[in-house]
Protein backbone atom coordinates (compact mmCIF):
# COMPACT_ATOMS: atom_id res chain seq x y z
CA UNK A 1 0.00 0.00 0.00
CA UNK A 2 1.14 3.76 -0.79
CA UNK A 3 1.53 6.47 1.11
CA UNK A 4 -1.50 8.72 0.50
CA UNK A 5 -1.03 12.36 1.67
CA UNK A 6 -4.99 12.86 2.78
CA UNK A 7 -6.37 16.75 2.71
CA UNK A 8 -8.71 17.24 5.35
CA UNK A 9 -12.22 15.92 4.66
CA UNK A 10 -10.99 13.64 2.55
CA UNK A 11 -11.80 9.35 3.02
CA UNK A 12 -10.08 6.17 2.37
CA UNK A 13 -11.66 2.43 3.40
CA UNK A 14 -8.37 1.01 5.13
CA UNK A 15 -8.50 -2.54 4.35
CA UNK A 16 -6.72 -3.67 7.79
CA UNK A 17 -7.91 -4.79 10.81
CA UNK A 18 -4.91 -3.36 12.84
CA UNK A 19 -4.06 0.37 12.45
CA UNK A 20 -1.76 2.27 15.07
CA UNK A 21 -1.90 6.32 15.46
CA UNK A 22 1.56 7.69 16.78
CA UNK A 23 2.34 10.84 17.88
CA UNK A 24 5.62 12.22 18.16
CA UNK A 25 7.30 15.52 19.29
CA UNK A 26 10.92 16.42 20.40
CA UNK A 27 11.99 17.57 23.71
CA UNK A 28 11.79 21.08 24.47
CA UNK A 29 15.55 22.39 24.42
CA UNK A 30 14.53 25.95 25.51
CA UNK A 31 13.73 27.70 28.89
CA UNK A 32 10.38 26.99 30.54
CA UNK A 33 8.31 24.06 30.88
CA UNK A 34 8.23 20.02 29.01
CA UNK A 35 5.83 20.46 25.86
CA UNK A 36 3.46 17.34 26.69
CA UNK A 37 1.42 16.04 24.12
CA UNK A 38 -1.36 13.65 24.48
CA UNK A 39 -2.89 11.57 21.99
CA UNK A 40 -6.33 10.25 22.74
CA UNK A 41 -9.19 8.18 21.33
CA UNK A 42 -13.24 8.54 21.84
CA UNK A 43 -15.06 5.38 20.67
CA UNK A 44 -18.40 6.63 20.08
CA UNK A 45 -22.14 5.51 19.35
CA UNK A 46 -24.51 6.07 17.06
CA UNK A 47 -25.39 9.36 19.00
CA UNK A 48 -22.21 10.60 18.38
CA UNK A 49 -21.14 10.13 21.84
CA UNK A 50 -19.61 7.55 24.76
CA UNK A 51 -21.79 4.85 25.43
CA UNK A 52 -19.75 4.70 28.58
CA UNK A 53 -16.66 6.91 29.67
CA UNK A 54 -14.73 4.21 29.93
CA UNK A 55 -14.80 4.15 25.89
CA UNK A 56 -12.55 6.87 26.05
CA UNK A 57 -8.68 5.92 25.88
CA UNK A 58 -6.13 8.13 27.36
CA UNK A 59 -2.75 8.62 29.56
CA UNK A 60 -5.48 7.42 32.83
CA UNK A 61 -7.56 4.86 31.03
CA UNK A 62 -5.33 2.82 28.57
CA UNK A 63 -7.50 0.43 27.29
CA UNK A 64 -11.30 0.17 26.43
CA UNK A 65 -13.46 -1.94 28.34
CA UNK A 66 -13.40 -4.32 24.70
CA UNK A 67 -9.83 -4.37 24.77
CA UNK A 68 -10.01 -3.11 21.21
CA UNK A 69 -8.01 0.36 21.68
CA UNK A 70 -4.69 0.85 24.07
CA UNK A 71 -3.00 3.12 24.75
CA UNK A 72 1.17 2.73 24.85
CA UNK A 73 1.13 5.60 28.23
CA UNK A 74 1.77 9.21 28.81
CA UNK A 75 5.04 10.60 27.64
CA UNK A 76 5.91 13.67 29.57
CA UNK A 77 8.78 15.31 27.56
CA UNK A 78 8.82 13.98 24.10
CA UNK A 79 11.53 11.62 24.80
CA UNK A 80 10.46 8.13 24.63
CA UNK A 81 11.83 7.71 20.76
CA UNK A 82 15.09 9.07 18.99
CA UNK A 83 12.66 11.09 16.35
CA UNK A 84 9.75 7.97 16.17
CA UNK A 85 6.41 7.88 18.16
CA UNK A 86 6.31 8.87 21.42
CA UNK A 87 3.13 8.01 22.36
CA UNK A 88 0.79 5.39 20.18
CA UNK A 89 -2.90 4.11 20.08
CA UNK A 90 -2.90 0.36 19.01
CA UNK A 91 -6.78 -0.24 17.26
CA UNK A 92 -7.60 -3.76 16.70
CA UNK A 93 -11.00 -3.10 14.65
CA UNK A 94 -11.56 -6.85 14.67
CA UNK A 95 -12.33 -6.45 19.15
CA UNK A 96 -14.40 -3.46 18.88
CA UNK A 97 -17.78 -3.40 20.84
CA UNK A 98 -20.61 -3.44 18.16
CA UNK A 99 -22.04 0.04 19.79
CA UNK A 100 -19.03 1.50 18.33
CA UNK A 101 -19.68 3.64 14.99
CA UNK A 102 -16.58 5.38 15.04
CA UNK A 103 -13.30 6.69 16.77
CA UNK A 104 -12.13 10.05 16.90
CA UNK A 105 -8.70 10.69 17.49
CA UNK A 106 -7.60 13.54 19.03
CA UNK A 107 -4.05 15.14 20.38
CA UNK A 108 -3.69 18.27 23.06
CA UNK A 109 -1.44 20.00 24.33
CA UNK A 110 -1.48 19.35 28.24
CA UNK A 111 -1.70 22.24 30.51
CA UNK A 112 -1.20 24.48 26.91
CA UNK A 113 -3.22 27.29 28.57
CA UNK A 114 -1.45 28.04 31.81
CA UNK A 115 2.01 27.09 30.21
CA UNK A 116 1.44 29.14 27.11
CA UNK A 117 2.47 26.65 24.75
CA UNK A 118 0.58 25.94 21.06
CA UNK A 119 1.84 23.56 18.75
CA UNK A 120 3.83 26.11 16.78
CA UNK A 121 6.43 25.99 19.44
CA UNK A 122 7.03 22.14 19.60
CA UNK A 123 9.77 20.78 17.40
CA UNK A 124 8.88 18.13 14.79
CA UNK A 125 5.52 17.28 16.44
CA UNK A 126 3.22 15.42 14.05
CA UNK A 127 0.41 12.42 14.49
CA UNK A 128 0.25 9.80 12.01
CA UNK A 129 -1.87 6.74 11.45
CA UNK A 130 -0.53 3.26 9.90
CA UNK A 131 -1.05 -0.46 8.98
CA UNK A 132 -0.04 -1.92 12.22
CA UNK A 133 0.87 -4.91 10.96
CA UNK A 134 3.42 -3.41 7.81
CA UNK A 135 4.47 -0.02 9.58
CA UNK A 136 2.86 1.60 6.34
CA UNK A 137 1.69 5.25 7.10
CA UNK A 138 -1.57 5.95 5.55
CA UNK A 139 -1.90 9.74 6.56
CA UNK A 140 0.33 12.33 8.72
CA UNK A 141 0.21 15.55 9.48
CA UNK A 142 2.67 17.61 10.97
CA UNK A 143 1.53 19.72 13.81
CA UNK A 144 4.06 22.70 13.89
CA UNK A 145 3.50 23.69 10.22
CA UNK A 146 -0.22 22.99 9.93
CA UNK A 147 -2.03 24.10 13.43
CA UNK A 148 1.02 26.74 14.47
CA UNK A 149 -1.49 28.43 16.80
CA UNK A 150 -3.53 26.07 18.19
CA UNK A 151 -3.37 23.95 21.15
CA UNK A 152 -5.45 20.97 20.29
CA UNK A 153 -6.51 18.72 17.23
CA UNK A 154 -9.25 16.78 15.75
CA UNK A 155 -6.81 13.99 13.57
CA UNK A 156 -9.30 11.77 11.69
CA UNK A 157 -11.84 9.16 12.41
CA UNK A 158 -12.03 5.85 11.85
CA UNK A 159 -15.94 5.01 11.20
CA UNK A 160 -17.76 1.93 10.12
CA UNK A 161 -20.42 2.07 7.07
CA UNK A 162 -21.60 -0.86 5.56
CA UNK A 163 -19.61 -3.13 7.44
CA UNK A 164 -16.26 -1.83 7.01
CA UNK A 165 -14.29 0.44 8.81
CA UNK A 166 -12.73 3.94 6.80
CA UNK A 167 -10.78 7.14 7.77
CA UNK A 168 -11.33 9.99 7.12
CA UNK A 169 -8.75 12.83 7.80
CA UNK A 170 -10.58 15.53 9.88
CA UNK A 171 -7.46 17.78 10.50
CA UNK A 172 -9.71 20.47 12.75
CA UNK A 173 -7.88 22.43 14.78
CA UNK A 174 -9.04 24.11 18.03
CA UNK A 175 -7.81 26.69 20.64
CA UNK A 176 -8.56 24.45 23.93
CA UNK A 177 -7.73 21.18 26.03
CA UNK A 178 -8.11 17.92 26.24
CA UNK A 179 -11.49 19.20 28.14
CA UNK A 180 -12.94 20.71 25.18
CA UNK A 181 -13.07 17.31 23.42
CA UNK A 182 -14.77 15.54 26.49
CA UNK A 183 -17.20 18.17 26.49
CA UNK A 184 -18.35 17.62 23.17
CA UNK A 185 -17.96 13.70 22.80
CA UNK A 186 -19.06 12.62 26.83
CA UNK A 187 -22.70 11.90 27.41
Amino acid sequence: MVMINLQKGQRIEIGLSKVGVGLGWDPNKSTGYDFDLDASAFMLGENGKLPQDEFFVFYNNPLSPDSAVESSGDDMTGGNSDGGDDETLSVDLTKIDARIKEIIFTVTIHKAEERRQNFGQVRNSYIRIYNAVSDEEIARYDLDEDFSVETAVEFGRLYKRNGEWKFEAVGQGYKGGLQFFVDKYVG
